[in-house]
């Protein structure tokens, strides 16, 4: 098990966010912290303390002054910490490059390889083509309906027909070198995790990083356990550095 450190810039300014409040208009988002550094700030700290692998979300629609504001925020952390951080929101096989180019370690994608609530293989081709599948982290962030876990896209709005299950990470493995997973219906709540979104992972070989409920060391020592010590986590809202209670190197040293 991996501590990675997160960055999520939304509105231009680094922020924890309940995740299931985002919307394209970039408003009435429920905030749980906004941070009056900016997001090389903590780019900083992250390099500072070797924590490699960790995520900078543009929470932004893309096409949107507000993105082009967030996008800024990020190119400023990937120069803060050249190849220490991967970076998501927005990302497609056109500027996938740049990303890189800029410092970022990977790209993170969902929306632009579900189209239509069905993976598009084309563009997923395009996207490797681009930069490499050892550039690529895929985003399989979930919502439970009718009984199961449904990948989400475009800021977590939109259900796919896709279920999280061992198919689909089979299925998408050639094309990236990782897997990010938000349990959505907890994340940015600080209420807990999603014990069945680990169940579905704990007996995967790739990979994989969890996301969402942390509140709590013994949140980490859970996932430990039922994950089998080999699935990575990233703690946002329950963090000091984002107006929560635990320290940094506190979290570190329970994943170890």
């Amino acid at each position: 098990m991996r501590f990675r450190p997160c960055i999520d810039i939304h509105n231009g300014k680094v922020k924890q966010i309940v995740g299931g409040s985002l919307r394209d208009d970039g408003r009435n988002t429920a905030e749980n912290f906004i941070s009056d550094k900016d997001a090389a700030y903590y780019a900083g700290i992250y390099k500072k303390y070797g924590l490699s692998g960790g995520h900078i979300a543009m929470l932004n629609a893309s096409g949107t002054l507000e993105y082009e504001e967030t996008k800024s925020e990020a190119l400023k952390a990937l120069c803060a910490y050249p190849d220490g951080l991967q970076v998501g929101g927005g990302i497609n096989a056109d500027n996938a490059s740049l990303f890189i180019e800029a410092g970022a370690s990977h790209v993170i994608v969902t929306s632009y390889v579900f189209r239509n609530g069905l993976i598009d293989m084309d563009r997923l081709k395009n996207l490797k083509a681009a930069v490499g599948s050892s550039r690529i982290v895929l985003d399989l962030s979930c919502r439970f309906r009718d009984g199961a876990y449904f990948i989400v896209t475009d800021r977590w709005q939109h259900f796919t027909e896709h279920i999280l299950e061992a198919e689909i990470f089979d299925r998408l493995s050639e094309y990236c070198d990782e897997f990010l997973i938000h349990a959505v219906d907890v994340e940015g709540k600080k209420s807990g995790i999603d014990e069945k979104v680990i169940d579905i992972l704990a007996y995967l070989p790739y990979t994989i990083t969890y996301a969402g409920g942390i509140s709590s060391l013994d949140d980490i020592r859970l996932i430990k356990d039922i994950g089998r010590g080999h699935i990575d986590v990233t703690v946002g809202s329950a963090l000091e550095l984002f107006g929560g209670s635990l320290k940094l190197s506190e979290v570190i040293e329970c994943t170890l």
